[in-house]
């Protein structure tokens, strides 16, 4: 294509003097020139939408690549800008089915209804236009169509609209999907799958996303709730396990180093440690020795996740100032882990007298006469007597130590198997990277793998928190002075694979958890009516 300043019919002058200055702005080391690092530093530093998508960045920088030598210079973004504005105006033209210069939002909903036919349900439509007021910042949607349509001011006619160079502006540096950059920008959207929230412990909850509404709160709680009852069992063996320091690792022993501690020891009669572990809770108390302190366990459900996401939208308001952001969606991956973590502090602090409370009842004796309720009155009582509320935190030092570790492990370990995915969908469907949408058939078992590393990882910090904080029971009646102290002692009596008793139960909640979780709340949102 011809140089855009020989174009008469475009007002081409004032045209290429744009793409200048956008290539300027692009051109964040000023030597003149563009790789795909530079690119990717510029996109990031002025909080672009896609930033964070590897495979998009480099889709665009392929297209802008004209002559195709790993470099562009002004000629070929100024070639790319002319083609890809040529493209922008007749996808314009298009959706302007009025032909009064204007998009309105209803124009871009008929077009969207076309890409995804949930689009055209009452609650998607009503949540795009939600997305697309300048005044809520909240989702991601908006970071794409924040700039464009504009609300009029008080007075006139409340359709909102956008004209030709806030569309024009707001797709150039958007890569095509299926031949449309609109369609690209919505992909990212209503593609986009919801966070999988595993725990250091296992347990999953579907309810961070306070945005779609208190319905999606309530439905994502009930199912971290009946997620949490189902998997009870396990939470109750791996205590039990925790607790218990006469029995071996459930993980890391082998007849062989089970006969090198006893040489006389008869292999056939030997139980299994869960096994003796369940047969021992079935015969002191039933099926229900197995949900001791399940009522608890379900309890913070709401409160953990309120905390969580509260504390998080708070610390990165606040890191957004730091780093002098405009806003939320511009901050750096550090910055973002930085609040992640921070939110698990919050939240694990807030709930932690309830996690005492469940241990310490779980440890009681089986047998014992006082049950339900009363068991739990009478230990907060009891604690309360003996140590104030100071009791209540015993190990909350070495508990938030581990969040941080566990959320690395876990975001590193997803964002790695995503990539993998990712190339390799788009190898065996012969696509660019970009075009490759993730679904929640893929991404729940990705979340739960990630996050079984991640709490492999940590296990140890979790049951040396979970004796520090179950201390002096009837199931454990070691004490401690802290952690040192605990981690020496329990090293000293049943080396190190005694740091991993009970990560077996543990890890096998992982799955029926997240499977659970997910249909529970996709059931309970069809019975809500939520969409």
């Amino acid at each position: 294509m011809d140089d855009p300043r020989r174009d008469p019919t475009q007002n081409s002058d004032k045209r290429y003097d744009r793409y200048e200055q956008l290539f300027r702005k692009l051109d964040v080391n000023g030597t003149g020139k563009l790789d795909i690092q530079s690119l990717q530093k510029a996109l990031e530093k002025d909080g672009h939408p896609l930033r964070d998508s590897n495979e998009a960045i480099m889709v665009l920088f392929n297209a802008m690549d004209c002559d195709k030598d790993s470099i562009v210079d002004l000629e070929d973004f100024s070639k790319y800008a002319s083609i890809a504005e040529s493209q922008i105006e007749k996808g314009f033209k298009r959706l302007d089915s009025d032909h009064d210069g204007k998009v309105k939002l209803s124009e871009v909903s008929e077009y969207l209804s076309k890409l995804d036919k949930d689009c055209s349900k009452p609650r998607r439509l009503a949540q795009l236009e939600n997305n697309l007021d300048v005044e809520k910042k909240a989702s991601r949607f908006n970071t794409f169509l924040k700039w464009a349509f504009l609300k009029k001011p008080k007075g006139e006619d409340k359709t909102r609209y956008i004209t030709y160079d806030q569309w024009r502006d707001f797709l150039l540096l958007m890569p095509r999907k299926e031949g449309s950059r609109l369609h690209t920008a919505y992909a990212y959207y209503c593609y986009f799958n919801a966070d999988v929230d595993l725990s250091s412990e296992g347990d999953m909850t579907l309810i961070n996303d306070f945005i779609n509404g208190f319905g999606y709160f309530i439905a994502g709680g009930l199912s971290g709730v009946t997620s949490r009852t189902c998997t009870a069992p396990l939470d109750r063996l791996k205590v039990f396990l925790i607790a218990r320091t006469d029995l071996s690792s459930t993980l890391l022993n082998s007849k062989e180093s089970l006969l090198a501690k006893n040489p006389n020891a008869n292999l056939a009669k030997i139980r299994s440690p869960i096994v003796k572990a369940i047969t021992t809770l079935y015969r002191q108390g039933g099926l229900r020795a197995f949900y001791v302190g399940n009522g608890l366990n379900v309890i913070k459900v709401f409160p953990e996740s309120s905390m969580k996401f509260g504390s998080f939208e708070l610390t990165k308001k606040l890191m957004t100032k730091l780093e002098g952001c405009r806003e939320t969606s511009e901050l750096s991956k550090f910055s973002t882990y930085i609040a992640g973590g921070m939110a698990g502090v919050v939240a694990q602090f807030s709930v932690y007298p309830i996690d005492t409370l469940k241990f310490r009842i779980q440890c009681a004796p089986l047998d014992n006469q006082v049950k339900g309720n009363k068991l739990l009155l009478q230990t907060a009582k009891d604690m309360y007597h003996a140590g104030g509320l100071k009791l209540f935190y015993r190990g909350v030092t070495v508990g938030v130590v581990g969040i941080f570790p566990y959320a690395a492990l876990d975001l590193g370990t997803f964002s790695a198997l995503k990539k993998w995915y990712i190339a390799r969908k788009a190898k065996q469907l012969s696509i660019p990277e970009s075009e490759v949408s993730l679904s929640n058939l893929v991404v729940l078992p990705m979340g739960a793998f990630s996050g079984t590393v991640g709490a492999t990882a940590v296990y140890p910090i979790n049951l040396l928190r979970t004796r520090l904080q179950a201390q002096g029971t009837f199931a454990h009646p070691a004490t401690y002075t802290g952690f040192r102290d605990v981690l020496m002692k329990t090293i000293q009596r049943e080396g190190y694979p005694g740091l991993f008793k009970g990560l077996v139960p543990n890890l096998a909640k992982v799955c029926p958890a997240v499977s659970i979780s997910y249909l529970c709340y996709e059931n309970l949102k069809s019975l809500m009516k939520l969409g």
